[in-house]
């Protein structure tokens, strides 16, 4: 759901939180890469991880729960693979080296491998995913997240929406790009219809008893309080829809993000103090890159995923339906219009960063 209201430029969008970043102390190339992730997701309508989530970055940087210039180091390291440490500073540009590190390595060896521990939020997947795109290689991204979903038969929400991405790149058609949450959606879905002040369809979510509820708000709430309830893994609750399915993706996000690079993992991200004090988050995040010539020429692949992607567009359509997609398509049809048209940001969404810009004495982009 695109929330509607004033457009913004994503030029001017993108220049406003890296000034909101180096204000906060962080590197310019640091804050550079963050604002550009946060951006690319406003345009290509993943509007639940844009702008709408500076506040957060805002709040953790001025806390100290993520550090702005952190010492970033490799904790291992073959010709194949590497840990990397971020020092609790920003998921984004610790992201974005650890896919380059992915890339140099599959370059020289056909594929490779980064993981990432003591890390935060790192915005979508699909970012980092698609930066192999480029270099005629398949991307690959995962990430943990904070504790929203609960477990097939579970009350109580035990992991995150561990989201997952896939590009691989295509000859004359676009490239096929899955980015996708191992939960029915995102937090930040959630975040956007109770910002729009709408109800989340029934399966989404479930209240502190583990009955799905509508009520978005009653949600992120029972979040706060740790109440009970929580988001559903993709397919719902129990077995009828394949829930669990969902669940194990999940948990295979969970281990490769986590438990591969030592990150924390299920409930002990996010820690705090005896106090109650919120502590560095200690997320994981893991990358891969496969290079296509590793395995086969690169224009005989490109040929075969245009034919297959041509064969399924061109399908016979269900009555009713207009047209056939791939994964990524509308994303990348998203970001053509807003390119031109601007990002539409709602009413909250804007005060939120007037907010930011008067705190911060810098220029409101609005």
């Amino acid at each position: 759901m695109a929330e509607t209201g004033t457009r913004v430029q994503a030029d001017v969008l993108k220049d406003f939180c890296r000034r909101v970043f180096e204000k906060m102390g962080v590197a310019p190339d640091d804050a550079a890469i963050t604002a550009d992730v946060l951006v690319q997701a406003d345009l290509r309508g993943i509007d639940s991880h844009g702008v709408a989530r500076l506040g957060r970055y805002v709040n953790g940087l001025r806390d100290g729960i993520i550090v702005a210039r952190p010492e970033e180091k490799v904790v291992t390291e073959t010709p194949t693979t590497v840990t990397l440490d971020a020092g609790a500073g920003l998921g984004q540009p610790v992201g974005y080296r650890a896919m380059k590190k992915a890339m140099e390595k599959a370059r020289q060896y056909g594929c490779g491998f980064a993981a990432v521990r003591n890390s935060n939020h790192y915005g979508i997947a699909g970012y980092y995913a698609m930066m192999a795109l480029e270099q005629d290689m398949i991307g690959f991204s995962t990430t943990n997240a904070d504790v929203l979903v609960v477990p097939t038969f579970g009350r109580d929400a035990m992991y995150g929406t561990n989201p997952l991405a896939l590009a691989v790149p295509a000859g004359q058609e676009r490239p096929f790009v899955l980015d996708m949450a191992t939960s029915t959606v995102p937090r930040g879905k959630l975040e956007v219809y109770h910002r729009l002040e709408k109800p989340i369809p029934l399966g989404w979510a479930t209240d502190e008893r583990g009955i799905p509820t509508t009520d978005p708000g009653r949600v992120l709430d029972n979040f706060a309080k740790r109440a009970g309830g929580g988001l559903l893994p993709l397919g719902g609750a129990g077995e009828e829809f394949s829930g669990y399915k969902g669940y194990g993706l999940g948990l295979l996000v969970e281990i490769l993000s986590a438990v591969v690079p030592g990150a924390a993992y299920l409930t002990s991200v996010y820690p705090k103090s005896p106090e109650g004090k919120p502590l560095p988050a200690n997320l994981g995040h893991f990358f891969g890159a496969w290079r296509l010539d590793a395995f086969r020429p690169v224009e005989e692949f490109k040929a075969d995923m245009d034919d297959l992607i041509r064969r399924l567009k061109g399908g016979r359509l269900a009555e009713g339906a207009t047209r056939i997609y791939i994964h990524g398509e509308k994303e990348f049809e998203e970001a053509e219009r807003r390119s031109q048209a601007g990002i539409p940001l709602g009413a909250k969404v804007v005060a939120n960063l007037q907010q930011i810009a008067a705190e911060l004495g810098l220029p409101s982009p609005l």
